[in-house]
């Protein structure tokens, strides 16, 4: 390849088609194929390789702390969950289709992180954008964004994922400010966007650390409107027997 090509290949990010020039010629030359073909096979190589680094920059930018896949859980030793409600949940991806918002509630070390990460991934996976958070650090964020008076960019850009997972709601308990901030990003993203929600507590036991029944209620109304619950109360604690979920929640 002459200087001016691969100048015009770099130029044009066409890494692919870059990368693996002198092979695709020589295939072509061995081969011998017609120009309509060679050129699918170029566009489809580099469509291919642009997708996957798509792919890989959605999954770096959803900073998960542990890929948890679906295959990984043991629902053989979990009979306090349906695996046929979360596996048609998982390949029909009504979700995120119909903007709906999934609940997992249930014990601590029963695998509501797991699930609710592998449902991230796939929908990452599928083309959707996707941010995995705890509640203690989404509230954090907020609240320091309020600080410096940049709660709007902070609130548009968790706002914007297409799927959000706010893990462990409830553990700690909230001041009013942010309360009401996360009030506010749940309102926008209503029947907008998907938001993956795991908790210890029934929705009864949240006005306890949101410290307002008013809001509590609107909140899991707004939550509760557009939704799927996944009731994990009757789960057991599965983090020993699966080396995989040992820091699932």
């Amino acid at each position: 390849m002459d200087k001016d090509l691969e100048e015009k290949l770099r130029y044009l990010r066409l890494t692919e088609l870059l990368e693996n020039w002198d092979e695709l010629m020589s295939q072509a030359k061995a081969k011998g194929p017609s120009y309509t073909a060679l050129i699918k096979q170029v566009i489809e190589r580099e469509y291919a390789a642009r997708k996957e680094r798509a792919r890989l920059q959605r999954m770096r930018r959803a900073k998960l702390e542990e890929p948890f896949l679906l295959d990984t859980y043991p629902f053989d030793r979990q009979p306090g969950i349906s695996k046929k409600k979360i596996i048609d949940l998982f390949d029909s991806m009504d979700y995120l289709r119909k903007k709906q918002n999934l609940i997992f509630i249930g014990p601590t070390g029963v695998g509501k992180s797991g699930l609710a990460t592998a449902l991230l991934i796939h929908s990452i996976n599928h083309g959707a954008s996707g941010r995995s958070i705890t509640f203690p650090d989404l509230l954090s964020e907020l609240y320091s964004s309020s600080a410096d008076h940049s709660e709007k960019k902070v609130l548009k850009k968790f706002e914007s994922y297409e799927v959000l997972v706010v893990d462990e709601i409830g553990y700690i308990e909230i001041d009013p400010t942010q309360a009401g901030l996360f009030f506010t990003l749940m309102k926008r993203r209503h029947k907008k966007t998907t938001t993956i929600i795991t908790t210890q507590l029934g929705f009864k036991e949240w006005a306890g650390f949101l410290k307002s029944p008013h809001l509590t209620a609107a909140l899991v109304s707004r939550l509760t409107e557009n939704s799927q619950l996944i009731n994990m109360s009757k789960c057991v604690d599965i983090r020993e027997s699966n080396p995989a979920l040992k820091n699932s929640d």
